[in-house]
Order: structure tokens, then sequence, then C-alpha cells
């Protein structure tokens, strides 16, 4: 006799990937709370409806600490969704969800989720060398305050302007035929050879590779012109194009 398996009542249970930003806080987080509230007051809606993981690796802290961390968080209105690198001395009832590793990946390649760090420049964690295979997308109209273009595949390419409140995010480099007045992130999943490209910078947010700098924290020559950026070490590097 065959049974079946399935009918109309079933569940239906799916995997899915979503980008999430991850959040890398360090100590004291009383300091850096302070540069989180600069970046959350010089891009407006940054962290809004946007999936974000508490990454607390090899932080020395206990589960009040990290009990008081979130809801300092929430009270900015940045919701954890998950967090990962906790002890399970420090995880409990009411908290996030504990995460493990995302994709798996070679020995030789380790990918990272998009990740916004908030520290001191000489603080950046070493990460392993990742040589993606890189692929492209055009957009050839202009992305509109509010919309969001991100391709963790490879280079992102906007024929056009970039509107204030507007994203790309991209796992390779950026290229934008117009003016970037909204927010920029280039290798995304850890790539630090990314470069950023564009007419006409008016950007509210750079970030290569998960190192970030306001565009008003830039050479105040630089603004209004014709603009390439890239990362050297833990710090953002930017020229004029001729």
């Amino acid at each position: 006799m065959t049974k079946m398996l399935t009918d109309a009542r079933a569940i239906r249970i799916k995997g899915r990937s979503f980008l999430a930003v991850v959040l890398a806080p360090d100590l004291p987080f009383d300091d850096w709370l302070v540069r989180l509230d600069d970046l959350a007051a010089r891009s407006a809606g940054f962290f809004l409806g946007r999936p974000v993981v508490l990454d607390v690796t090899d932080l020395p802290i206990d589960r009040a600490q990290l009990k008081e961390l979130i809801a300092e968080l929430a009270g900015r209105s940045v919701n954890i969704m998950g967090i990962e690198g906790g002890r399970p001395s420090i995880l409990g009832p009411g908290m996030p969800p504990a995460l493990k590793g995302g994709r798996p990946v070679s020995d030789d390649a380790v990918a990272k989720e998009p990740l916004i760090e908030l520290h001191n420049s000489e603080q950046k964690p070493s990460v392993p060398e990742v040589r993606p295979t890189l692929q492209s997308i055009v957009i050839r109209d202009p992305v509109r305050s509010g919309q969001s273009v991100i391709f963790p595949e490879g280079d992102v390419t906007i024929i056009g302007s970039v509107a204030s409140g507007a994203e790309i995010i991209a796992g390779g480099s950026i290229h934008i035929y117009g003016t970037l007045r909204g927010r920029a992130m280039a290798g995304s999943l850890g790539n630090a050879s990314a470069r950023i490209f564009c007419r006409k910078l008016e950007a509210e947010l750079l970030a290569i590779d998960g190192i970030y700098k306001m565009a008003d924290d830039m050479a105040p020559g630089l603004r209004g012109h014709s603009v390439q950026l890239w990362l050297e070490g833990d710090s953002i590097m930017a020229e004029k194009l001729i």
C-alpha cells in the first residue's frame, strides 16, 4: 500500500539566506555606543528594517553585560536577530538565538557577511584573504531614496545617480556614473581590493571591506568631484579622477 507523504495541510519549511549587517562591538561598550550614535545620526535610517547580527566573538563579557548591550541597541531601534560567537554561559532565555558560521567555505577562503565595524582604526581584526569569483550587474536607472541594490556576488555599476537615503551593497567594486548621495558599501563579503568610483561625491556613508567612513570626514576638496576610493590597511584612501 502506498501512503501519500504530503497533503494540503502539510507545513512547508524552506531554507533561505538573507544579507545581514553584522555589528562587532568592542570594549568599553559606552565608547562604542557613542560611535554607533554618531554613525546613526549622520546616516539616518541606516538600521531601520535591516536584519542585524551581533558578533561578540572573544569579548570577555558576562550575561548581564550582553543583556544590557542588547537593551541599549533596542533603545536605538537596532533589533538583533541573532548572536554570533557567544559562549553558552552568556546566552539565556529571552535573548536572540545563537548563530553559527554562516555558509561553509574552504580552508583558504572565508566569506564574511556584510560588516559595519565600529572600532578604532588600529583594532580591526585580521581576516583571511578572499579571492571570490566576481560577476557584475548594471543598473540603468537612478537609485531612488529608500531603494537598495544588493549584489554580494560581484561588481555593481549604476548608470545614473544614487539618491540620499538609497544604498548600494556589492561584494566587489561599485561604479556610479552620476552623483553618489546615498550609501555605498563595497567588498561586503571580505574583499579588501574592492573600490568605489563615482562621478560626483556627496555620499552619506562609504565602506570597503567593513571599514566605514562618513563623506564629511574626508578632505573637503573631494566633495563634489569625481573620486575613486580604496582600502590601504585600515584606512579608506581617496583621490580625484581626472
